[in-house]
């Protein structure tokens, strides 16, 4: 679905169907693959709107030259992709939003797909993309986002054939690069978690519509590309880790997190292990993250009642539809990977059976 005409004003007859959201930050460079392959389809029913966190390589005054159909909103300071999404869903009209990184490259149909699946079923909160490697659009990036009991979350697929996963299925999490939400759910769950910067803001707000009722599917039909490597940068540890106790302590009861303890700590022995191998010269991310986390506990709790007044479905119902394995060879190759699967996924996978057998809540 491409683009043919700005947003209609509030309160017309004719809506807009779509509002495609991107939040750009330095990504000049992306943009310049990634607006061409949704404008290069004409259609009368979307818009695009480009949230620029104040890039520093021109990015919006070339935006505004080379693609004026573009919504622009320029930011005079970096709000982070959660809490830039939340802006541009702001000034977005369309009745279903769409969140795109800016390094990404779209195939014909992929907005179609995912408002079509999201449509086909009304339980369903949010439609994710399947996402090839844009350096390898044989092999999947991910097909929606693998969600570990214990928080952690990681590609889905990750490698894979392109053919894998051939149908829609449901997904513990979408995935931020690519997916699509009904604008009312969007709001009503209060968009995505501004605390958390990036990293996992997609996981969280998959999460919360999960707790709400609500489904996260994958839709194979709806094909995007995407730029992706591994990469960490100075502070990714401290927000993916800081990001991940929050998700926790606002989504699960104080019994289920007792009697998780254990398989919580065991995930700290494996993220503290792919630390030492990773990021030795960045171990204060992981104390970083439990400092914030003591620090901001009164913020915590109120945002822990918001996301459980929406409550409508019980922990076991969650945590059921997680994996208890890790996909070590995502973090690194080798015998070190091999042996994390054969230590700790019995572990974890024996913590999770007692768990769900012992929750009636």
């Amino acid at each position: 679905m491409g683009i043919g005409r700005p947003a209609e004003t509030e309160g017309t007859a004719h809506p807009l169907l779509a509002s495609i959201v991107i939040v750009n930050y330095n990504g000049w460079h992306h943009l310049q693959r990634c607006l061409p392959s949704l404008l290069q389809e004409e259609q009368q029913d979307c818009e695009i709107v480009l949230v620029d966190n104040a890039s520093s390589d021109g990015s919006p005054a070339h935006v505004a030259r080379a693609f004026p159909r573009v919504r622009l909103i320029r930011n005079v300071d970096n709000l982070g992709f959660a809490q830039g999404g939340n802006l541009g869903a702001a000034h977005a009209q369309g009745q279903y939003l769409a969140f795109l990184n800016p390094d990404t490259v779209v195939e014909a149909g992929w907005l179609q797909a995912l408002i079509a699946a999201l449509e086909a079923d009304a339980q369903a909160g949010l439609a994710t993309s399947k996402i090839l490697l844009l350096s390898d659009p044989a092999r999947i990036n991910t097909c929606g986002n693998e969600m570990h009991y214990t928080g952690l979350t990681l590609c889905r697929g990750l490698g894979r054939e392109r053919e894998s996963f051939p149908t829609v299925e449901e997904v513990s999490a979408v995935s931020g690069a690519a997916f699509a939400v009904r604008r009312e759910l969007f709001q009503a769950l209060g968009g995505f978690d501004p605390d958390l910067f990036m990293y996992m803001e997609d996981t969280d707000l998959s999460w919360r519509a999960r707790l709400a009722g609500r489904t996260c599917l994958c839709v194979p039909s709806s094909v995007v590309l995407h730029d992706y490597a591994l990469r960490f940068g100075p502070d990714k540890t401290f927000y993916q880790e800081r990001n991940r106790y929050l998700l926790l302590l606002k989504g699960l009861r104080w019994r289920t997190l007792l009697l998780l303890l254990p398989a919580l700590l065991l995930a700290e022995v494996v993220t503290w292990g792919f630390v030492l191998l990773r990021e030795p010269r960045r171990l204060g991310n992981k104390l970083r993250a439990y400092a914030w986390i003591v620090s901001h506990w009164s913020h915590i709790q109120r945002k822990r009642q918001q996301a459980q007044s929406s409550r409508r479905v019980r922990d076991r119902q969650l945590l059921a539809r997680c994996t208890f394995r890790l996909d070590y060879g995502q973090a690194g190759r080798g015998p070190i990977a091999r042996l994390a699967s054969w230590l700790f996924d019995p572990l974890f996978g024996a913590w999770q059976r007692l768990a769900l057998a012992l929750m009636g809540w």
